[in-house]
């Protein structure tokens, strides 16, 4: 198993860019929204106020916007003057909607248990269900809920002038409702009264937003998920390092403070981010790094926050707690990139700005259509009316797209792939070539020994003078050297000194002088193939060549891309030599070497030009590059400038979570043009069969009902659907 050093404190550092986002995004907490449309007045409504990076999520009333902080007091009673209610910090979260009889499970039960008797008017034939006055006594409460639920929120939407769904529910109820009463009252008409279907739009349409809620609810598991790793309490450590005095005591996970010293045994989850100051044991990152296998932990070893441990036991240092932990930062990542808008959704916003007054028109036609042209009865024409008002609900279009990038994104997040932003998955969908940095990216920037090629000595002389100079040394390649050759014992050298960007001189016993560091060989070829030479009173004893390891998952992603027809491209600053081999050995496309920062930002300029492209890359030097790409990709344990440059972060280091970031892209994308042909086509079909009279205004309520849960089911498809 590749273990990836450090991914802890990289993890940690990840979204340093979201303090900024910290300091500027207002949140605000909302009761009384329960559908997609409810979400989209507020949203119109802080856009019209110049607000920017507005995020409305109706299911759990969370409410987040840049640009606020100087209006916020006139932004919240603008928002309760559109009828919802927003929080202060003092109030406990109710978790349904304001406003009699309470939460939208509540509004739904008490206006079914009022509607069910005119249903069962159509199967059995009780006299007094027939009754004028009973059907006015039942079905008026359920006109009251309606008028304080829906026409609140119509109203408020109208004075804003930003029509909303609520306007046709409550035009079509108000219509049923005030028709059968000056038919039965005052016209003494008893048998063209609908007072059953006033309130069964009600309960309907009502039924609908409960599904809507509790299924939206649904495809935020992935955060929920996250949260639920966050931990509740922890044993502190007091007087750490001083065993005799040492106390441990339970305190909140609240009460947690940097610097603190925890203590976590086997099986537990760590509550915090922190350094390993005793013990050891192995740690279950699957949650934040995607990666299955546990992971070795050791002294002044990173552990985050989340992980659990699922063997051994250790006390570590604190060194970020609260928001400034890796997993709250992970989780204010994904929340960040749900509340982008992909330019699919843009667009159906705009469409269903308009469709409200489009609907309301089309019913208009539709009531003089049928009385002038078709010569229907005034009733039949206003009920025919009154079905086009409720069935061209726009509900649909406006979960089409959030719903989808919710369980697509939060399907990323689990894998330990973080996207920055919804546009990202449709841009994945597009790249037709793909750019590979080589060392750090492609390798691991682990060296190993290619290939010992000995001119003087035996092999045991050559190893052990190797181990002997080199442990002097803290050069990543006398790193690496050293753990190649561990088990050989060093040689013993007097007078040794290191030359920075030389190598390392020393004096056996006997006086014979030793000297290891780069290869100075006149031959290019030679020089390219051997890194280092060793030698003895300047006779050459030996040369090296150093290989980087080629980094786990990187010969799989390779083949992924190809297989699709994606370009696969090596670029890198490192010797052609060296980048031909390993880009021959991963069977990539093309090969581009010796290349400067400039140069690979030019390069990458004229990609681009060509077609879409996206750029894997882990240091500074990528960072121009990352940025100046379609789509920049880092890993977690590259430069935070890199990260910060890139769209998609691979939290487990390993590039075979890249074909699978691909592969969320491409079905979320797919999901949401499902998701809206299914919502575009919907209407387009059932406007006009309403308005001929094939659908009853309570047929047109649970069909609007039905065209929601498909686009909500079909998005949850996607959580359950094996795609990696």
């Amino acid at each position: 198993m590749l273990k990836v050093k450090g991914i802890g404190i990289s993890i940690s550092f990840l979204i340093i860019s979201f303090a900024q986002l910290e300091t500027e995004m207002t949140e605000l907490k909302v009761d009384g929204m329960t559908c997609a449309t409810c979400a989209s007045t507020v949203t119109r409504y802080l856009q019209k106020k110049g607000m920017s990076d507005v995020f409305v999520d109706f299911s759990s009333g969370e409410v987040r916007f840049h640009g606020g902080e100087k209006m916020l007091t006139e932004i919240k009673e603008g928002i309760e003057d559109l009828g919802y209610h927003v929080h202060s910090e003092d109030e406990h979260d109710h978790g349904g909607g304001t406003g009699f009889p309470g939460s939208i499970e509540s509004k739904f039960f008490f206006s079914l248990a009022l509607t069910i008797p005119f249903w069962a008017m159509m199967i059995v034939h009780f006299e007094f269900l027939h009754s004028l006055w009973f059907q006015f006594a039942i079905a008026l409460p359920v006109y009251v809920l309606g008028v304080f639920y829906f026409g609140r929120s119509a109203y408020h939407s109208l004075r804003s002038g930003s029509p909303n769904m609520d306007v046709l529910i409550f035009l079509g109820s108000s219509s049923a409702f005030f028709y059968s009463v000056v038919k039965g009252f005052f016209l003494h008409d008893e048998m063209n009264v609908f007072f059953e279907t006033s309130s069964s739009i009600i309960t309907l349409v009502l039924l609908g937003n409960l599904i809507e809620h509790r299924s939206v609810k649904q495809t935020r598991a992935s955060v929920a998920s996250l949260l639920k790793m966050q931990v509740q309490t922890a044993r502190l450590v007091s007087f750490f390092g001083e065993e005799k005095f040492e106390v441990i005591s339970e305190i909140h996970a609240h009460d947690i403070r940097k610097g603190n010293y925890l203590l976590v045994n086997s099986g537990d989850r760590i509550p915090a981010d922190g350094i390993i100051a005793w013990g050891s044991g192995e740690a279950d990152e699957s949650m934040i790094t995607g990666e299955s296998l546990p992971v070795m932990k050791q002294l002044n070893d990173s552990v985050t926050g989340g992980t659990t441990l699922i063997s051994g036991a250790v006390k570590f240092k604190v060194t970020a707690t609260g928001k400034h932990s890796a997993l709250s930062q992970i989780i204010e990542l994904v929340k960040a990139a749900q509340a982008q808008k992909p330019r699919m959704q843009k667009l159906a916003d705009q469409i269903t700005g308009w469709f409200v007054p489009a609907v309301m028109g089309a019913s208009a036609l539709a009531l003089l259509i049928n009385i002038f042209l078709l010569h229907h009865s005034l009733t039949q024409s206003l009920m025919n009316s009154v079905a086009v008002l409720v069935i061209a609900c726009p509900c649909a279009m406006g979960l089409a797209t959030p719903t989808a990038v919710m369980v697509g994104l939060g399907k990323a997040a689990r894998k330990g792939i973080l996207l920055k932003g919804s546009d990202t998955l449709e841009t994945i969908s597009s790249i037709r070539q793909i750019v590979f940095d080589k060392t750090g990216t492609l390798t691991t920037g682990k060296f190993k020994i290619g290939k010992l090629e000995i001119f003087s000595g035996t092999e045991e002389e050559i190893k052990s003078a190797i181990t002997g100079l080199e442990k002097f040394s803290s050069h990543p390649l006398a790193i690496s050297l050293l753990n190649e050759m561990k088990n050989f014992p060093p040689m013993k050298f007097l007078d040794v000194q290191e030359l920075k960007g030389e190598g390392v001189s020393g004096r056996d016993e006997e006086g014979n002088f030793y000297f290891i560091g780069s290869n100075r060989s006149e031959s290019e070829e030679e020089n390219n193939l051997f890194n280092i030479a060793l030698t003895k009173n300047n006779s050459l004893l030996a040369l090296i060549q150093m290989e980087d390891e080629i980094r786990e998952g990187a010969a799989e992603a390779i083949q992924f891309f190809r297989a699709r027809g994606i370009k696969t491209i090596l670029l890198s600053g490192d010797s052609q030599l060296r980048c031909k081999k390993i880009a021959d050995e991963l069977e990539m496309d093309e090969c581009m070497s010796e290349q400067k920062p400039a140069e690979k930002l030019h390069f990458i300029r004229q990609c681009v030009k060509q077609q879409p492209t996206a750029m894997v890359g882990d240091g500074i030097n990528d960072a121009p590059a990352l940025t100046q790409s379609n789509l920049g990709i880092s890993l977690a344990n590259s430069t935070q400038m890199a990260m910060d440059s890139a769209q998609i972060i691979l939290l487990s280091g390993n590039l075979k979570s890249l074909p699978a970031a691909f592969h969320v892209g491409k079905h979320t994308l797919l999901t949401i043009k499902q998701n809206l042909f299914w919502a575009f086509f919907y209407n387009a079909l059932a406007i006009p069969v309403a308005g001929a009279g094939f659908l009853s205004p309570t047929l047109s309520a649970l069909s609007m009902a039905f065209s929601d849960v498909v686009v909500i089911g079909n998005s949850l498809r996607l959580r359950m659907k094996k795609i990696f």
